[in-house]
């Protein structure tokens, strides 16, 4: 479009700047999506939404607030925060909801410097279970990350919640059997199962079992359970963080008397 038209069309308001060579079209775009979306247009053709902004698209972050992109060259714009890398591949590449934008697992290579061992498992484990990391990004990222790869077994099913992924790093810093994670079992799925004990473990908090309808749902699965043989402990997410040796000396005998129960059986 020639110059003189773009300049027409600011001044009688149908182009609004938003960046140099970046305009919403008769009236301003304040969605972070469309903020985004602007800041990677204008950081130039090989510029990816990155960071904590791709973080965010991916559904896993907040939206900061300038967004964050990263770029080939040197290059700075006011209001979008420059990332420079040259190590930027195809492979770390995607375009979603119309974005260039880095790929899960390099999102989170980018991020993991920035999260707690908590926070950065539970959003590897979101974007598992949403199904945005599929299991061969995921051992790529696990094959360029020690620390991930510490915090996250790909062989287990991704858990839906922090409380969850508290559970996983419970059993592992108490000696505990690794569990497997959301399994489905007499039609319904469980939070954590011991295959060889026959237990199953519901982590219960009073925010998601506060009503008189899922206590007796709960009831009603841990009947199922039963008549099948397993065990249902139920363990709430206060007394593991108040109380971590009680309730790990508790759930190893409980365990411990299952293997016995189901050898003499």
């Amino acid at each position: 479009m020639p110059a003189r038209t773009i300049g027409a069309w600011v001044e009688n308001r149908r182009f609004i700047r938003v960046h140099n060579g970046v305009y919403a079209l008769g009236h301003p775009q304040h969605s972070p999506l469309a903020e985004a979306m602007a800041a990677v247009l204008a950081c130039g053709p090989d510029a990816v939404l990155s960071h904590d902004s791709a973080a965010a698209l991916w559904g896993v972050r907040i939206w900061p607030g300038r967004p964050e992109v990263t770029v080939g060259t040197e290059k700075r714009r006011p209001d979008i925060r420059t990332h420079r890398t040259e190590t930027l591949t195809t492979k770390d590449v995607r375009r979603h909801r119309g974005i260039r934008v880095t790929s899960p697992s390099r999102t989170i290579l980018d991020l993991q410097t920035r999260l707690t061992d908590r926070q950065l498992t539970r959003a590897v484990n979101e974007l598992r279970f949403q199904k945005q990391l599929n299991p061969t990004e995921l051992q790529r990222l696990l094959a360029r990350s020690a620390r991930i790869a510490d915090l996250v077994d790909p062989t287990q099913n991704p858990t839906r919640s922090g409380n969850e992924d508290d559970f996983v790093a419970f059993c592992k810093t108490h000696g505990l059997p690794t569990p497997r994670t959301n399994v489905v079992l007499f039609g319904h799925e469980r939070d954590a199962v011991f295959d060889q004990e026959k237990v199953i473990v519901e982590i219960d908090d009073w925010g998601t079992h506060n009503s008189h309808t899922s206590f007796k749902a709960d009831r009603k699965r841990d009947a199922v359970a039963a008549e099948h043989g397993y065990l249902t402990v139920r363990l709430i997410t206060e007394e593991l963080g108040a109380a971590p040796i009680r309730e790990a000396t508790s759930l190893h005998r409980t365990l411990a008397k299952r293997r016995r129960d189901n050898v003499s059986s």
